[in-house]
């Protein structure tokens, strides 16, 4: 068994444990010096859908980039039984030289994908000068499920 005083010092070394982290990356937010430590984050995107329209470059020479369109689909079922579809839309962008080439070269419209990368948020400017937010995926891989390639 243990006694008072041993469950108070565990009691007290866990609160120290829980509440030191706390301190330093409160006070990290607080100053603008680097934070002692860099906690570990996760932003990753796993979608599978038919291409919506044959990719396409953008960019420029220093900053190439391909976009393309893919939807995926909700299947949901009413309390009457009556049966819906609904359609969502993701924009994917290809930085990565060889994933860019290829998607470039062999991806088309209506073709199946399964694409992995993270989620990112931006604003664009439209030509009537109107500021949009935007949000993509950043691909890190392409797996082409179905379809042939483009001819060349």
């Amino acid at each position: 068994m243990f006694g008072l005083t041993q469950l108070a010092r565990a009691r007290s070394s866990l609160l120290k444990q829980i509440i030191q982290p706390a301190r330093l990356a409160s006070n990290a937010a607080n100053t603008k010096e680097a934070p002692a430590k860099y906690e570990k984050t996760v932003n990753t995107v796993t979608l599978m859908g038919r291409v919506g329209a044959d990719p396409q470059k953008r960019g420029n020479e220093q900053h190439p980039v391909v976009i393309f369109s893919l939807a995926t689909h909700l299947n949901y079922k009413y309390e009457s039984g009556e049966q819906q579809q609904k359609t969502e839309w993701h924009r994917i962008c290809c930085f990565r030289p060889g994933l860019r080439d290829l998607v470039y070269q062999y991806v088309q419209k209506g073709q199946r994908v399964y694409v992995t990368g993270r989620l990112t948020y931006g604003e664009i400017t439209d030509a009537e000068g109107v500021q949009r937010a935007t949000t993509a995926i950043i691909a890190d891989d392409v797996i082409f499920m179905s379809g042939t390639p483009k001819s060349a």
